[in-house]
């Protein structure tokens, strides 16, 4: 099993899982090697396309001991771009190991963690009867909009869940919150004008200006309210797209300009509240140059939490120490995984922990200790036992 697990987290990596509609390139090769070693395993399995080319991969497996809860295992297949390839010193899809690290993108972020998913749940299957049963899903679209979990928090099969684990990199970290994530277009509109002439239109540039500071106030605001969370940070409210005008024209003023924000919330930030008061700074900045403003959110995902004491909690807590000999962590991710999204639309209480760094995800030369594999499949496989039989 050790080698298998190995082996599978390779042949994955292999495989550019880039949403990439140029290159022609998604999920469904890496779905496919999935799907194929699950029903290997005799495993009924769910194949459903969410998008053209973009597979879920589910499978329910029973563990033959009689009523007990339902617990899932979430990972994706999909993974962000490699970049530019001079920034690598490997080949981003090699799936090469040495010294005990296996390179390429994917690695950690998060075919190793998938690859650990099934074969723990074969590993358990194997040792004996259990009660309840598993749900592996290998989902699509998480460095996106996460349309797979999104999807399969709406299925009959969601609502039968108990508890999930989210198998992302969070370096040994049992991972019981999550930031929010809450993406917001904030368009000024304004009149076009020849530069030369700026009283005949309206700019939207220097409105767009004046947003920018007083984002960064409420950002401070924000900061002083709710301080620091033990495991997530600050609050942050970050413009990442600035844009005005259509194309490099230096003599125009162009009739619309644009920002993104991206905004990081912790436990306690209100959603619904910082739409308002961002569409409010808006307004103002563009009442002063005769410019009308609005807020389009792109997603909204809340932050979320689970007592370190609840069952799924204790269980992965439990089964890192019982595998490691050293006591669990409680972390926080600092992003948002598909466990974001199975809370919010399905009630689902996750927690996320698996192999790889947690700050080497979409960098060049990602990695995984193959140990780290080893140990997380180990450790998942004593957890989900844990967690159906009570202990």
């Amino acid at each position: 099993m050790t080698h298998d697990v190995v082996l599978l987290t390779q042949q994955l990596v292999r495989l550019r899982t880039v949403n990439d509609p140029e290159a022609g390139t998604a999920e469904a090769p890496a779905a496919a090697v999935v799907e194929e070693l699950m029903r290997s395993f005799g495993w009924p399995v769910q194949v459903e396309e969410v998008a053209p080319g973009r597979p879920n991969v589910i499978a329910v497996v029973d563990g033959g001991g009689g009523p007990g809860p339902t617990l899932l295992f979430e990972g994706h297949t999909d993974v962000v771009t490699e970049g530019e390839r001079d920034t690598w010193t490997v080949d981003p899809y090699s799936g090469d190991i040495v010294d005990g690290v296996l390179w390429g993108r994917g690695s950690a972020d998060m075919k190793s963690g998938v690859a650990a998913m099934i074969h723990a749940t074969r590993r358990l299957q194997l040792d004996g009867p259990f009660p309840g049963r598993i749900v592996v899903a290998a989902l699509v679209d998480e460095e996106g909009m996460m349309l797979g979990a999104k999807h399969f928090a709406r299925s009959a099969l969601a609502a039968e869940v108990d508890a999930a684990i989210v198998c992302e990199p969070e370096a040994g970290e049992v991972c019981t919150c999550a930031k929010g994530a809450l993406r917001l277009r904030v368009a000024l509109r304004g009149a076009m004008a020849h530069g030369a002439m700026p009283h005949q239109g309206r700019n939207p540039i220097l409105p767009l200006a004046s947003l920018l500071a007083a984002v960064a106030g409420y950002e401070r605001e924000l900061g002083e309210r709710f301080g620091e969370h033990e495991h997530l940070g600050r609050v942050y409210l970050t413009p990442t797209v600035v844009q005005a005008g259509r194309r490099e024209q230096g003599n125009v003023i162009p009739a619309e300009a644009f920002v993104h924000l991206d905004v990081r919330s912790v436990p306690g930030v209100d959603h619904a509240e910082v739409i308002a008061r961002v569409g409010a700074l808006a307004s103002a900045a563009g009442e002063a140059h005769g410019v009308t403003a609005s807020v389009e959110v792109v997603d909204d995902r809340p932050p979320v939490e689970i007592p370190a004491d609840s069952p799924i909690a204790a269980a992965v807590l439990g089964a890192h120490q019982a595998v490691t000999g050293e006591p669990g962590r409680i972390g926080g991710v600092p992003g948002t995984t598909d466990g974001t999204i199975l809370f919010r639309d399905a009630s689902i209480p996750s927690v996320v922990y698996g192999p790889g760094g947690k700050w080497i995800a979409h960098q060049a030369d990602e990695f995984v200790a193959v140990d780290e594999i080893v140990t997380s499949m180990n450790v998942y496989t004593e957890a989900a036992r844990r967690f159906l039989t009570g202990e």
